[in-house]
């Protein structure tokens, strides 16, 4: 097994961190118990549309059509959430979420969890079931971002530190 390390990046992934990963449905739940929904995916995905109510860190921005990692993304973090704070991520279908619950578990936040299937759904590898997504399952969608949940409000909160 090998040892854990702090993550120095959001390109770090930490393979061993164990990071619970729930549905939608679940995610729909925590949300009502006063869980925050951190959308983790670029500025301008979140804009097409995201779940009411979430927070927008992207783990990586969208250079062209490539994903660059956002060499900020835990220092927003830390600067807008406490590590104690319940928090789900979520992202397009998965993927990115997962990398980005494994960083913050490494660094010492106690309470995220991932949300498998993200916005639009994951298709699945061959061999795996699809998973549906918030959107297509008609959960609470919006363009617009509440105040102080947009990625400029929160990456504001790093200079006031």
């Amino acid at each position: 097994m090998r040892r854990l390390q702090r993550a120095d990046t959001p390109t770090t992934l930490i393979r061993d961190m164990a990071v619970k990963r729930i549905l939608p449905p679940e995610a729909l739940d925590l949300i009502k118990e006063g869980w925050k929904y951190v959308d983790v995916r670029s500025i301008p995905e979140f804009t097409e549309g995201h779940p009411e109510g979430a927070y927008n860190v992207p783990f990586m921005h969208r250079t062209g059509a490539r994903l660059t990692p956002n060499p900020d993304f835990a220092r927003v973090m830390e600067a807008a959430f406490d590590k104690q704070d319940r928090l789900i991520l979520g992202c397009r279908s998965g993927g990115r979420s997962l990398r980005a619950a494994q960083t913050l578990t490494s660094m010492g936040f106690a309470n995220v969890v991932d949300m498998h299937g993200g916005f639009v759904g994951d298709p699945g590898k061959p061999g795996s079931e699809a998973v549906d997504g918030w959107e297509p399952r008609g959960y609470p969608v919006t363009r617009e971002a509440e105040s102080g949940h947009s990625y400029s409000e929160l990456e504001q909160k790093t200079s006031s530190e």
